[in-house]
């Protein structure tokens, strides 16, 4: 009885003190020690990333806190991620998730030295390799991007039959980038890695890391040189094509000093120029590349995203932050010309163009309202707006199909695609290629014979249809393809597709 009523005291005890606010607290777990006994070797000390991506907040926005505690505890298929969940208990995989999740204390230094530290040159290009090392049409390939377990595809787009695979960097983003002659093509990685990959050998040539924070790159109309925009730090890099050697940094500053991230960077064929969009300042870029890059300041009124380009590249369109409107750009006369109402936030960066009744229009799908804008390019204004069954994120056609095709990215009905027709403006079709999974990012092959539609799902496919009937040919299982890019259209920078 002595030792029951000794328990109970000290029961009591211990309760009345938390109730006092007395109670020793209990030790929480020492995040930056199990950061470097478990993260460290392969995410870096200091957490830019090493094989591993980098472990910052930036980086993580496609992840969430809720899934990194999954990946930490369960680890994540197809990679070199392990599980933790034996290891650790849920308050150290929690503190570990709260750690990643802050930023760094002061802004990481990645200048020009760091970059070429960088730097690998996996093979030397073979000068003597004139010809693909296979049988399909090279300007007809498709560079599928597989974000589910991080890999690249290259697909016949004659026979629609896969022809090489290899394993990519981490969240690629931004889409590829190729050469004028369709022969190379570069990717660009959320951790700021650029790689070169030869669709002739398909072999990787080289590899460097730009930036931390990558939004996306750009190729030069020539092919000489890629620029890569960057959100961390806040710099525009210059590479060089063929090495990947770093050419110029822009050290992005507005023109009273106050530094801004770079939201993304642009082509301008008809230009000759690079066309950068800078998130925190009132200004666009324009870096000419006649006599080395020079640097254009175009002023606006606020800062624009998602830009959208007449085919021209006289005038952009870019979207306004209030989310209600977009503001047309004069790029030659550096200066607003008009706003235009087109609420529930428009997606223009997916804007494609077609000539309806002797006129160039441009189409749009929006990001919080389930519509898609068609937009009079002579004088900007909206010529129709089509009711959708929810908001959608991409749009694509091509110059020989009757039909533009838009999903339904976002709410309930994302298994949902559109299929509008181009000379009447109206919702045709809708299908359903996948019920209960995401159908998005519509290509089309070189010749407009074929729409390839995306299931974006780690048990995904890509499905193939008839450009005409609109009925399905093929499907390829695929690990959420996010994105399909076949070279021709790239290179000639189709009028259905975005630039």
């Amino acid at each position: 009885m002595p030792l029951l009523l000794n328990r109970l005291l000290a029961a009591i005890v211990v309760t009345c003190a938390a109730l006092a606010g007395t109670a020793p607290a209990m030790a929480q777990p020492d995040a930056p020690e199990l950061y470097k006994k478990h993260c460290a070797e392969c995410h870096g000390a200091d957490r830019l990333g090493r094989q591993g991506p980098a472990l910052l907040p930036q980086n993580l926005k496609r992840l969430r806190k809720k899934r990194a505690l999954g990946v930490i505890a369960n680890g994540r298929p197809a990679t070199q991620m392990p599980a933790f969940g034996e290891q650790l208990d849920k308050s150290e995989i929690a503190a570990l998730t709260d750690l990643i999740f802050t930023p760094l204390a002061i802004q990481p230094v990645w200048g020009k030295a760091e970059i070429e530290a960088t730097r690998n040159i996996a093979v030397e290009v073979d000068k003597y390799i004139k010809a693909p090392m296979y049988g399909a049409d090279p300007l007809n390939l498709f560079v599928v991007v597989e974000t589910g377990d991080h890999h690249v595809t290259i697909l016949d787009g004659d026979s629609f039959e896969p022809i090489h695979r290899f394993k990519s960097r981490f969240a690629l983003h931004g889409g590829p980038k190729f050469t004028p002659d369709g022969r190379y093509v570069f990717f660009g990685s959320r951790d700021g890695w650029v790689t070169k990959f030869d669709l002739y050998t398909l072999e990787i040539l080289a590899e460097v890391r730009a930036g931390i924070n990558t939004r996306n790159i750009a190729i030069s109309p020539d092919g000489s040189s890629i620029a890569v925009a960057n959100y961390l730090p806040h710099s525009l890099v210059i590479l060089n094509a063929t090495d990947l050697a770093v050419e110029n940094i822009f050290d992005v500053r507005s023109k009273d000093g106050e530094s801004s991230r770079v939201s993304a960077v642009y082509q301008a064929p008809k230009r000759n120029s690079f066309i950068a969009a800078l998130k925190d300042v009132p200004e666009i870029w324009e870096i000419k590349l006649e006599q080395g890059p020079t640097l254009r300041r175009l002023n606006i009124d606020e800062p624009l995203d998602d830009f959208f380009f007449d085919q021209g590249y006289r005038h952009l369109l870019g979207s306004s932050r209030d989310g209600k409107s977009a503001v047309v750009i004069d790029i030659d006369a550096g200066k607003p010309v008009k706003r235009i109402a087109l609420p529930g936030l428009p997606h223009l960066g997916s804007g494609i163009t077609w000539t309806y009744r002797d006129r160039q229009v441009m189409a749009t799908p929006h990001l919080k309202e389930g519509k898609v804008s068609v937009i009079d390019l002579n004088d900007w204004s909206i010529l129709k707006t089509l009711e959708t069954r929810g908001p959608g994120f991409f749009m694509r056609s091509h110059e020989k199909t009757r039909y533009a095709w838009t999903d339904v990215f976002f709410g309930p009905n994302r298994d949902l695609m559109h299929i509008i027709d181009k000379t009447s403006l109206e919702i045709v079709k809708t299908i359903k290629p996948a019920p209960g999974k995401t159908a998005a990012h519509v290509e089309f092959d070189r010749d407009g014979s074929h729409a390839i539609v995306s299931i974006w799902d780690l048990d995904g496919a890509i499905v193939i249809y008839d450009a005409a009937t609109l009925e399905e040919v093929k499907r390829i299982p695929m690990s959420k393809p996010s994105g399909k890019y076949n070279v021709w259209n790239k290179i000639t920078f189709s009028e259905g597709s975005s630039h």
